[in-house]
């Protein structure tokens, strides 16, 4: 009975199917990106086909990604995704610097950028929720000034913990959140596509539009940022691992149908964006779909816009939440964080103060920049240890040979490599096209070293013989 509680109290369950943790890529992965960037992409590149050779890019990478990490998902089905993956591979460092980056930066970052888009699609409803309600007295906002807040974004932070309020009682109740929010959004994204295609208001000519824009391989690469931003998440479904049902055949498959579903529907999506709004009408307009279902359907097509976008945006969030909490307790439990992220429930087996931590730091991101800011802070240290974790299957095929692979990469080890390779160009760029936003991300990354090295001596200290 002891050995029962103990299990209890500090495992998770394994209650997710097949198509739970597919709803998972699919939904962290469509958020509030293919509604917001297509006007960055289009500024940067000029022209519908070279946003289309962006999308298509960046797609393949992520897919070539997702088969990279469906090896190791399904070699190691623990929580914690890429902190399993980079410990394994390169000792527990990297472990704690992935673990660190998600918790502080990525994946709060993100739940943070995810709720800033739904708070401007509230706010197509509302104007006065852009206002601002009161100002933060420190040198946080534009210029050094005063940090405005209004009454969107602590909104924003409502849906947050309102969402680690439901992944607390389970992961079954945030699976079929996700299963479910995630049907009706894929649903509701089908039909404005059907719309701005079949709705009698496209013209072909648009295709061939152009507009302004800086051009050439830095502004490619500067696009392809905001389009892995709406990519981003096709990893999270390896952080919830140890709780997916049969995770050797569900996690390979998990991660490429979501991947290859969100492909097909994002370059259907731009389809119908590009066929109603030429390519000065997408780079003039913040809000991209509700300007095409506007000119489709009239105010009703862009509110109907809205709410979806927002639907969407939640899936997003839920999942972001879902999966990223897993991260830190699985840091915690190895001992390389602070112990009370290890703590899990012993009736709903969540891990109670992970979520609620890093629903928490999330709605202070909230409050501490703008979309795109946010957007360049997540990627630039997510993507350094992206590469360096998709590299990891060629590193553990050499350091860990009698690994059970139940499934193993197509295409390796070329796919890692050419993964690792653009990761690295990617990086390169991102530091000269965003450098304040890049040396921001690093620095919160060094910020984490005196705390590994103080839980590495604890740990050290603790195996030693007495």
């Amino acid at each position: 009975m002891a050995a029962d509680l103990h299990h209890d109290s500090r495992e998770l369950r394994r209650a997710l199917g097949l198509w739970s943790a597919v709803s998972i890529v699919i939904g962290t992965v469509i958020g509030s990106g293919i509604f917001l960037v297509p006007k960055t992409m289009v500024l940067q590149v000029g022209t519908p086909a070279m946003v289309f050779a962006v999308w298509i890019f960046g797609g393949l990478l992520s897919l070539a990604g997702a088969l990279t990490y469906a090896e190791m998902a399904a070699a190691m089905p623990e929580a914690g995704g890429e902190y399993v993956y980079l410990r394994e591979a390169y000792g527990p460092f990297w472990g704690f610097l992935y673990g660190w980056t998600q918790m502080w930066v990525a994946k709060s970052g993100s739940i943070a950028t995810l709720a800033t888009g739904f708070f401007y699609y509230l706010a197509n409803f509302n104007r006065g929720l852009e206002a601002t309600l009161f100002q933060i007295p420190l040198p946080l906002g534009d210029s050094g000034g005063p940090l405005p807040v209004s009454l969107g974004q602590l909104l924003a932070i409502a849906v947050i913990l309102i969402l680690g309020a439901i992944n607390y009682f389970g992961v079954r109740a945030g699976g079929g959140v996700q299963l479910f929010v995630t049907g009706l959004k894929v649903a509701l994204i089908g039909a404005i596509i059907a719309f701005g295609i079949f709705g009698g208001q496209g013209n072909a000519q648009n295709f061939s539009s152009s507009t302004p824009a800086p051009g050439g391989v830095a502004a490619f690469f500067a696009a392809l940022v905001a389009a892995l931003w709406a990519y981003d998440g096709w990893n999270n479904v390896g952080m919830v691992a140890s709780e997916v049902k049969n995770p050797q055949k569900n996690l390979p498959r998990a991660l490429i149908y979501g991947c290859a579903a969100v492909i097909g529907i994002y370059l259907l999506t731009n389809l119908a964006y590009f066929y109603v709004l030429g390519a000065s009408e997408v780079a003039s307009h913040d809000r991209v779909a509700s300007e095409m279902m506007r000119r489709v359907l009239g105010p009703f097509g862009a509110d109907a816009v809205s709410i979806a976008a927002m639907i969407s945006i939640f899936a997003a969030l839920n999942g972001s939440i879902l999966s990223g909490s897993r991260v830190p307790y699985a840091l915690a439990r190895d001992g390389y964080f602070f112990a009370p992220f290890k703590n899990v429930d012993p009736i709903h087996r969540t891990p109670v103060f992970s979520i609620v931590a890093l629903s928490l730091w999330a709605s202070v991101l909230v409050l501490s920049g703008r979309y795109d800011q946010l957007l360049t802070l997540v990627i630039f240290p997510s993507w350094i240890l992206y590469g360096m974790s998709a590299f990891a299957v060629i590193v553990l095929r050499k350091r860990r040979p009698d690994l059970p692979r139940p499934y193993k990469t197509v295409g390796y080890p070329a796919v890692p490599i050419v993964f690792t390779l653009v990761a690295v160009l990617l990086l390169g760029y991102t530091v000269r096209n965003s450098p304040r936003e890049s040396a921001l991300g690093l620095a919160i990354i060094a910020a984490g070293l005196p705390f590994y090295f103080h839980w590495r001596n604890r740990l050290n200290r603790g195996r030693r013989p007495s």
